[in-house]
Protein backbone atom coordinates (compact mmCIF):
# COMPACT_ATOMS: atom_id res chain seq x y z
CA UNK A 1 0.00 0.00 0.00
CA UNK A 2 1.04 3.71 -1.04
CA UNK A 3 0.64 6.53 1.49
CA UNK A 4 0.63 10.08 -0.08
CA UNK A 5 0.98 13.03 1.92
CA UNK A 6 1.61 16.55 1.01
CA UNK A 7 3.96 18.56 3.21
CA UNK A 8 5.73 21.99 2.89
CA UNK A 9 9.10 20.93 3.04
CA UNK A 10 12.19 23.83 3.68
CA UNK A 11 15.52 24.19 2.02
CA UNK A 12 17.40 23.10 5.13
CA UNK A 13 14.61 19.44 5.73
CA UNK A 14 16.42 18.02 2.11
CA UNK A 15 19.55 16.71 1.40
CA UNK A 16 20.54 14.98 -2.19
CA UNK A 17 22.22 11.41 -1.68
CA UNK A 18 23.01 9.51 -5.02
CA UNK A 19 21.67 12.62 -6.53
CA UNK A 20 18.46 11.77 -5.47
CA UNK A 21 16.35 14.47 -3.01
CA UNK A 22 15.44 12.83 0.59
CA UNK A 23 14.41 14.23 3.47
CA UNK A 24 16.99 14.92 5.96
CA UNK A 25 17.30 12.07 9.17
CA UNK A 26 15.35 15.19 11.50
CA UNK A 27 12.99 15.98 8.92
CA UNK A 28 12.09 11.96 8.27
CA UNK A 29 12.55 11.65 12.56
CA UNK A 30 9.63 14.64 12.39
CA UNK A 31 7.64 12.81 9.90
CA UNK A 32 7.78 9.22 11.12
CA UNK A 33 6.86 10.65 15.30
CA UNK A 34 3.98 12.35 14.24
CA UNK A 35 2.01 10.15 11.32
CA UNK A 36 2.82 6.69 13.06
CA UNK A 37 1.00 5.29 15.88
CA UNK A 38 3.08 5.71 19.43
CA UNK A 39 4.79 2.49 20.09
CA UNK A 40 5.90 2.28 15.94
CA UNK A 41 7.09 5.51 15.85
CA UNK A 42 8.99 4.59 19.00
CA UNK A 43 10.20 1.89 17.43
CA UNK A 44 11.50 3.49 14.13
CA UNK A 45 12.60 6.17 15.83
CA UNK A 46 14.86 4.45 18.07
CA UNK A 47 16.27 2.66 15.03
CA UNK A 48 16.99 6.17 12.97
CA UNK A 49 18.79 7.35 15.75
CA UNK A 50 20.81 4.73 16.38
CA UNK A 51 21.72 4.37 12.47
CA UNK A 52 22.39 8.39 12.23
CA UNK A 53 23.12 9.89 15.58
CA UNK A 54 20.02 12.05 15.17
CA UNK A 55 18.98 13.67 18.76
CA UNK A 56 15.50 14.41 19.54
CA UNK A 57 16.23 18.02 19.67
CA UNK A 58 16.91 17.96 15.74
CA UNK A 59 13.32 16.91 15.72
CA UNK A 60 11.68 19.01 17.87
CA UNK A 61 13.78 21.78 15.80
CA UNK A 62 11.82 20.62 12.70
CA UNK A 63 8.19 20.75 14.42
CA UNK A 64 8.80 25.23 15.43
CA UNK A 65 9.13 25.71 12.02
CA UNK A 66 5.62 23.94 11.23
CA UNK A 67 3.18 24.62 14.17
CA UNK A 68 0.15 23.76 14.01
CA UNK A 69 0.64 20.80 11.57
CA UNK A 70 -1.41 17.46 12.26
CA UNK A 71 0.07 14.86 14.64
CA UNK A 72 2.39 17.46 17.23
CA UNK A 73 0.67 16.23 20.22
CA UNK A 74 1.47 12.43 18.91
CA UNK A 75 5.06 13.54 17.73
CA UNK A 76 5.56 14.86 21.79
CA UNK A 77 4.28 11.67 23.36
CA UNK A 78 6.40 9.69 21.06
CA UNK A 79 10.09 11.59 21.46
CA UNK A 80 9.17 11.60 25.46
CA UNK A 81 9.33 7.62 24.83
CA UNK A 82 12.43 7.55 22.45
CA UNK A 83 16.21 6.50 22.64
CA UNK A 84 18.65 5.66 20.00
CA UNK A 85 20.38 3.25 22.36
CA UNK A 86 18.06 0.54 21.13
CA UNK A 87 19.65 -1.89 18.63
CA UNK A 88 16.47 -3.70 17.41
CA UNK A 89 12.89 -2.84 17.44
CA UNK A 90 12.25 -5.74 19.89
CA UNK A 91 14.65 -4.25 22.44
CA UNK A 92 12.64 -0.76 21.93
CA UNK A 93 9.45 -2.91 22.40
CA UNK A 94 10.83 -4.48 25.65
CA UNK A 95 11.78 -0.81 27.01
CA UNK A 96 8.48 0.76 26.28
CA UNK A 97 6.68 -2.26 28.40
CA UNK A 98 8.49 -1.43 31.13
CA UNK A 99 7.96 1.92 31.21
CA UNK A 100 4.43 1.81 30.39
CA UNK A 101 4.07 -0.36 33.53
CA UNK A 102 5.47 2.36 35.51
CA UNK A 103 9.11 1.24 36.05
CA UNK A 104 11.45 3.57 35.77
CA UNK A 105 13.28 4.35 32.64
CA UNK A 106 15.82 2.19 32.09
CA UNK A 107 18.89 3.06 30.61
CA UNK A 108 20.14 1.47 27.37
CA UNK A 109 22.98 0.19 25.81
CA UNK A 110 24.72 -0.08 29.81
CA UNK A 111 29.17 -0.44 29.61
CA UNK A 112 29.83 -3.09 31.79
CA UNK A 113 33.99 -3.15 32.74
CA UNK A 114 35.41 -5.22 35.37
CA UNK A 115 38.09 -4.45 38.16
CA UNK A 116 40.86 -3.88 35.81
CA UNK A 117 38.57 -1.55 33.31
CA UNK A 118 37.87 -4.11 30.70
CA UNK A 119 34.73 -4.24 28.95
CA UNK A 120 32.86 -6.72 29.89
CA UNK A 121 30.07 -6.11 27.80
CA UNK A 122 27.07 -4.06 26.99
CA UNK A 123 24.06 -4.33 28.17
CA UNK A 124 20.70 -3.64 26.40
CA UNK A 125 19.06 -2.18 28.89
CA UNK A 126 19.06 -1.25 33.19
CA UNK A 127 19.25 0.32 36.10
CA UNK A 128 22.95 0.90 36.80
CA UNK A 129 22.04 1.52 40.42
CA UNK A 130 20.50 -1.42 41.35
CA UNK A 131 22.53 -3.43 39.03
CA UNK A 132 19.61 -4.76 37.49
CA UNK A 133 19.41 -5.51 33.88
CA UNK A 134 17.45 -6.69 30.76
CA UNK A 135 18.60 -7.96 28.03
CA UNK A 136 16.45 -8.86 24.71
CA UNK A 137 17.76 -12.09 22.95
CA UNK A 138 16.79 -12.68 19.40
CA UNK A 139 16.91 -16.16 17.77
CA UNK A 140 20.67 -16.78 17.19
CA UNK A 141 21.22 -15.96 20.72
CA UNK A 142 19.21 -19.52 21.32
CA UNK A 143 20.11 -21.10 17.67
CA UNK A 144 23.65 -20.36 16.80
CA UNK A 145 25.90 -22.27 19.23
CA UNK A 146 28.76 -20.38 19.26
CA UNK A 147 26.32 -17.21 19.99
CA UNK A 148 25.10 -19.26 22.86
CA UNK A 149 28.39 -20.16 24.06
CA UNK A 150 29.57 -16.82 24.28
CA UNK A 151 26.25 -15.49 25.92
CA UNK A 152 26.78 -18.21 28.74
CA UNK A 153 30.11 -16.84 29.56
CA UNK A 154 29.27 -13.11 28.83
CA UNK A 155 26.12 -13.78 31.56
CA UNK A 156 28.34 -15.42 33.68
CA UNK A 157 31.16 -12.35 34.30
CA UNK A 158 27.96 -9.60 34.23
CA UNK A 159 26.90 -11.47 37.20
CA UNK A 160 30.45 -12.06 38.70
CA UNK A 161 30.53 -8.37 38.88
CA UNK A 162 27.19 -8.08 40.77
CA UNK A 163 24.48 -7.68 38.08
CA UNK A 164 20.93 -9.46 38.25
CA UNK A 165 20.16 -9.64 34.29
CA UNK A 166 16.30 -10.46 33.02
CA UNK A 167 16.84 -12.10 29.80
CA UNK A 168 13.90 -11.99 27.17
CA UNK A 169 13.04 -13.48 23.95
CA UNK A 170 10.62 -12.92 21.55
CA UNK A 171 7.47 -14.73 22.41
CA UNK A 172 8.08 -13.84 26.05
CA UNK A 173 7.04 -10.07 24.82
CA UNK A 174 3.35 -12.21 23.98
CA UNK A 175 3.16 -11.68 28.23
CA UNK A 176 4.48 -8.57 29.29
CA UNK A 177 2.75 -8.98 32.91
CA UNK A 178 4.97 -11.89 32.86
CA UNK A 179 8.45 -9.53 32.13
CA UNK A 180 7.42 -6.83 34.28
CA UNK A 181 7.08 -8.99 37.08
CA UNK A 182 10.17 -10.57 36.75
CA UNK A 183 11.50 -7.15 36.37
CA UNK A 184 9.96 -5.44 39.18
CA UNK A 185 11.03 -8.43 41.50
CA UNK A 186 14.68 -7.76 40.54
CA UNK A 187 14.53 -4.04 41.03
CA UNK A 188 12.74 -4.53 44.69
CA UNK A 189 15.33 -6.79 45.75
CA UNK A 190 17.95 -4.58 45.13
Amino acid sequence: MLTVHSDVLLPEETTRIAGMAVTTAARTGFDIGRRLPVTAAVQRLDALMNATRLRTSQIQAIGKHHRGVRGLTRLQATIALVDGGAESPYESLTRLILIRAGLPKPETQIHVVDEWGHTVAYLDMGWRDRRVAVEYDGAQHWTDPRQRRRDIERLANVEALGWRVIRISSDMLRTPAVIVAKVRAALSSR
